[in-house]
């Protein structure tokens, strides 16, 4: 457990691409002065260099891309008679090197922030927190926060509590979790408000405990500054619906809102239409969004996508469809994700045509198709049997500035596969390989196996050979049965030159 005002930094061997600190002295250093112009009677004055003022400094900073150099002009601006650094500066500095992990620079300004006098404000270290948890370097998220005491100079608020106690729950560090809530109690005589007894009720939903959450929200009850609010609530009652107990989510969203007064708002509507739309109770889920616009909540988009889902879920294309066309009748705005949505729907139910014309509708409305959008349009072309279209896609949407992922190939070499096209399947795999992009395991070890049985062994050599040089080993069946054949056809030499390529 870390005690409170100890520190440990970063050691050299944080990151090899770490930035070395420059000190002020070294910085006034590589600024050398111009040699002085030959004495003339006619010559002026020169005139000062303008004063950098601390907002000026900060876009400096900010407009600043790489990491190094701004560091410089972190340090430039010290040498000005006058100025000091302030919150605003370390701010943007640190800001800006934990965003390009630079460690040891992070360290070196944090160092030089302990025996600076001016106000350090907590949200600086709130920051830091946020990007360790992000690289999962926990250690170092408890270590931002017991700074903001031992450098900050105060007492860290209720807010850098509940903010490390849910970065280490949401990384799923239980035990450091424990041990920072013992001794903030411990040491900060800590009060959980509502916000900090929320993080435990979503901690114990989210592992499916419902009981130890109810246990938790007991208590909260038992307080007056931590009782239950609405985010408690809709935790609950989404991690009810995850477990099937949808009688409990309505009886607890009756409870919230006749025994507790607490008004629904669209986000909790949205956990209860999502919760029965997603587990094959769609028409319940229809049934909460009528009750929620009866009593004044008008849905969102969010709601309407929920629902959608719900009804593609159940095959019911057109239902989904009317839902959609309702919300932009009332001047709503589809996103990706709801077209993604209806296009799924589209395709699921082998209207293929009618998906990519919402696709075209996207493009109409500059609205720009993400990864999932074209991963569900070429799953739907190649369910339809539609490998050429498909293919095409693949090959054609990268030139167009889509940037497709190893899923998008998948999909397509999975279902030339499955279907035995084994010339559509390896052009597929050739593309793939050429663009650095590996197909699973088990899918190569199927390809090969089909090309030999179909006596396409030359093709199933080209394709072990592309395969092997991102790294592909086959199966000890799949590997027998190439040499078996290669041995049979008496091509010995490719045999060997098979064994050189996969036995490094």
């Amino acid at each position: 457990m870390i005690s409170v005002g100890k520190c440990r930094w970063f050691s050299s061997s944080t990151s090899s691409s770490s930035l070395p600190w420059i000190s002020p002295l070294q910085s006034l250093a590589n600024f050398k002065k111009p040699d002085p112009s030959p004495e003339t009677s006619n010559v002026e004055p020169r005139r000062k260099s303008k004063f950098i003022t601390h907002e000026a400094a900060v876009n400096m900073i900010k407009r600043e891309r790489d990491p190094q150099r701004a560091l410089e002009i972190f340090n430039m601006v010290a040498q000005q008679k006058g100025f000091n650094h302030n919150n605003a500066t370390y701010a943007v500095i640190l800001q800006k090197l934990a965003q390009s992990k630079k460690f040891q620079a992070v360290d070196a300004i944090l160092r030089q922030m302990t025996y600076d006098t001016c106000k350090i404000h907590e949200g600086i270290f709130l920051n830091l927190m946020k990007h360790f948890s992000q690289l999962s370097l926990h250690e170092k998220v408890l270590e931002m926060f017991y700074a903001i005491q031992s450098i900050g100079r105060e007492r860290p608020s209720l807010k850098a509590i509940s903010t490390c106690l849910n970065l280490l729950i949401e990384s799923n560090q239980i035990d450091l979790a424990q041990d920072f809530l013992l001794n903030s109690n411990r040491s900060l005589s800590l009060n959980p408000n509502t916000c900090i007894f929320n993080i435990f009720v979503k901690y114990h939903c989210k592992k499916g405990d419902i009981e130890s959450a109810f246990e938790v929200v007991k208590e909260m009850k038992k307080s007056k500054i931590s009782y239950p609010n609405l985010i408690t609530y809709s935790t609950v009652m989404d991690g009810l619906c995850k477990n099937g107990r949808f009688e409990e989510a309505i009886q607890l969203f009756e409870e919230m809102v006749g025994k507790n007064q607490i008004l629904p708002d669209s986000q909790t509507y949205n956990v209860l239409i999502n919760g029965f739309g997603c587990r094959g109770k769609v028409d319940r889920a229809r049934k909460i969004m009528d009750f929620m616009k009866n009593n004044g909540c008008t849905p969102n988009v969010f709601n309407y996508s929920a629902l959608m889902n719900g009804f593609s879920k159940e095959g019911r294309w057109q239902e989904a469809k009317d839902v959609f066309d309702e919300m932009k009748s009332i001047g709503l705005k589809p996103d990706t994700i709801t077209y993604t949505t209806l296009i799924d729907c589209f395709c699921k139910a082998g209207k293929v045509d009618e998906a990519i014309e919402q696709l075209r509708e996207m493009k109409e409305r500059e609205l720009q198709a993400d990864i999932v959008t074209f991963n569900v349009l070429l799953k739907g072309l190649c369910s339809g049997g539609r490998y050429q279209e498909a293919i095409q896609m693949v090959k054609k949407l990268p030139d167009d500035g889509v940037y497709l992922n190893k899923a998008s190939y998948r999909v397509v070499l999975n279902s030339l596969c499955h279907r035995n096209d084994l010339n559509k399947a390896t052009e597929v795999l050739d593309l793939m390989v050429s663009r650095g992009f590996v197909p699973h395991h088990s899918t190569s070890n199927e390809l090969l196996m089909r090309l030999c049985k179909a006596g396409m062994v030359d093709d199933a050599l080209a394709a072990l050979v592309g395969l092997a040089e991102v790294g592909f080993k086959p199966a000890p069946d799949c590997w027998a049965v190439l040499i078996e054949l290669n041995c049979r056809e008496r091509k010995l030499l490719s045999v060997f030159q098979l064994i050189d390529e996969l036995v490094i």
